[in-house]
């Protein structure tokens, strides 16, 4: 008895979201919003609807903004892998206490979760703070994660800038 009322729950369940999308498919064709697939260029973007000849795309969310850049520091930049050498008794897991990862920087200047770019190496790439060095380094020097310690060998000392992003 109790496996019937799951079907029928199941059912009821499925049939609610096929009204629902049908219904929403409706209401588009009738305010005459159709999805521009007219234009094939690169700049087109998907999912833009255009409604009565003008086009409408999504608004940025207020809640999550843009990241933006805050400073501009000189720095120099080493990189380092999860070896005993050169780390502590926990080699995978950072000073915030995260496993580490691609993306993770380590500095001891900015606060954990701080998230920075280093345009002229990564381009648009973002990392974040998430591990410090020893203080001999000073605050700044950032030092890039790597999986493998023959990357972080190859990758040296740069000297270059970091843009600190915020919201």
């Amino acid at each position: 008895m109790n496996k019937n009322k799951y079907i029928e729950f199941y059912i009821l369940t499925f049939l609610s979201f096929a009204i629902f999308f049908t219904s929403l498919a409706k209401t588009y064709s009738f305010f005459g919003l159709e999805e521009d697939s007219k234009s094939q260029d690169s700049d087109n973007v998907s999912g833009i609807i255009v409604f009565q000849g003008n086009t409408l795309s999504s608004l940025a969310n207020p809640a999550n903004p843009p990241l933006k850049v805050i400073r501009k520091l000189p720095v120099v930049v080493t990189a380092y892998s999860s070896t005993p050498e050169q780390t502590d008794d926990t080699p995978n897991i950072t000073a915030n206490g995260t496993f580490v990862r691609d993306g993770i920087v380590a500095n001891n200047l900015l606060s954990f979760g701080t998230e920075i770019r280093m345009p002229e190496i990564y381009g648009e790439k973002v990392f974040t703070v998430e591990d410090r060095m020893h203080s001999r380094k000073g605050d700044y020097h950032f030092d890039i994660w790597f999986q493998e310690y023959s990357d972080a060998l190859g990758f040296g000392a740069q000297l270059t800038y970091v843009e600190v992003l915020g919201r």
